[in-house]
């Protein structure tokens, strides 16, 4: 497709998305409209061209779907490779908090490969915020999204390369695309903008946030930055380079959301100790994984390894941290099909969640062996134990019932 293509297929799009804007018309036959999806459709085509009613009931779904991420899901103007990449609502504004300590009094804040306007929400929730992004058609998405949180007065949003912005004396958030080649991508050399303008900004850029994958290959490319591992109900959502101004004192971060509980430090500052499982295991949150913080996490809470090659931690004493979920130890088993089955049946299960990091197993053939007759519920756990494959068999422990 040639560069006038492009324009010309963006200016369709621009086009549309605005008289969609405009018939409200079109989306009161829709909330009137019955029958299957296939019955609406064609209730709807006989009124308006296909075309927008193809683009209002994409829409639909996708505020339906987006409401996991956004308290305005209803309201907000997405695409399904936007929403898939967006910062989930709690997480832009966690990171928002950080823009606000240093940005409030200065120039408005540079928001680069903008998108829908995930984090420039959260953003214009503390600072006024500039959009750039090349695509016309997201950024005018990206305006209304705002506007549906009352911030419209402090976006504004301009069509741009963001590899020729001016980024002297400005803090930055940037929100490379992953998609360049395609596909979804988690190295960082195949994202847009580079990886070499990437690193040139943390090295050099008065302050800012550089989201990327929690997956990416981010380990050593930025030295002088903080790297912050943010999960979400104990997911792991994004991988924020904080760079400048808006770097913390430590190498590496992991916070868990909604709490805002945080750890930080060196992956190699602490070693744990290596022993047999206590009277409780806790698998600990993938942020503090993902950051290379388990040991620091592990002191912290005065638990212990299981192995060298396991995360899991361990010990006597139930703690209470949005970093770990702790399971009972009922059972220390060998990872003997036979052995344990007759434990799963003598402890009368009729539901089994199986748990591993690094043993390689397949859990739904496991659960089709065992004996699942029972009324009880319970976890097995596979993990290696000094250099071994062991089986623990666990309850879960419930939130009321943790220590404080």
């Amino acid at each position: 497709m040639s560069a006038d293509d492009g324009d010309q297929s963006s200016t369709r799009e621009l086009a549309l998305l605005r008289e969609l804007a405009e018939r409200t018309d079109v989306w009161a036959a829709i909330d009137a409209a019955t029958g299957s999806e296939l019955q609406v459709q064609t209730q709807l085509r006989k009124q308006f061209a296909a075309e927008l009613v193809r683009a209002a009931l994409e829409l639909r779904e996708l505020r339906v779907r987006a409401a996991e991420k956004f308290s305005r899901a209803s309201l907000m103007w997405l695409t399904r490779q936007s929403l898939e990449q967006a910062t989930p609502e709690a997480v832009a504004r966690h990171k928002a908090r950080r823009f606000a300590a240093v940005g409030q009094s200065g120039p408005a804040v540079l928001d680069l490969c903008t998108g829908i306007g995930g984090d420039a929400i959260a953003l214009t929730d503390v600072v006024d915020v500039i959009g750039h992004d090349l695509d016309p058609a997201l950024l005018q998405r990206a305006e209304w999204n705002v506007a549906a949180y009352g911030h419209a007065s402090r976006f504004t949003s301009r069509v741009a390369d963001v590899t020729t912005v001016d980024l002297t004396g400005r803090l930055v958030h940037l929100d490379p695309d992953r998609r360049s080649r395609g596909s979804r991508s988690i190295r960082l050399e195949h994202s847009q903008p580079s990886l070499e303008f990437l690193q040139q900004l943390a090295a050099e850029g008065r302050g800012g946030a550089i989201k990327v994958s929690p997956a990416s290959n981010f380990g050593g490319k930025f030295p002088a930055a903080e790297i912050e591992l943010v999960s979400l109900h104990g997911e792991c959502k994004e991988a924020t380079i904080w760079y400048g101004e808006l770097r913390g004192d430590a190498a590496y971060r992991a916070t868990s959301l909604p709490t805002g509980v945080t750890i930080a430090g060196h992956p190699l500052a602490v070693v744990t100790d290596v022993r047999p499982p206590g009277r409780y295991v806790y698998d600990p949150d993938p942020a503090v994984v993902r950051a290379g913080l388990v040991d620091l996490l592990a002191a912290e809470l005065s638990l212990w390894r299981l192995d060298d090659s396991e995360e899991y931690l361990s010990g006597d004493t139930l703690c209470d941290s949005p970093f770990v979920t702790p399971f009972d130890v009922l059972d220390d088993l060998p990872a003997n099909d036979r052995i344990v089955r007759q434990s799963v049946r003598e402890a009368r299960l009729g539901s089994v969640e199986i748990k591993c990091r690094h043993v390689k197993i397949d859990p739904p053939a496991i659960r089709r062996k065992l004996p699942l007759d029972g009324d009880g519920s319970g976890v097995l756990i596979y993990a290696r134990l000094a250099g071994k494959t062991r089986v623990l068999r666990c309850i879960r422990v419930a939130r009321g019932h943790r220590a404080g």
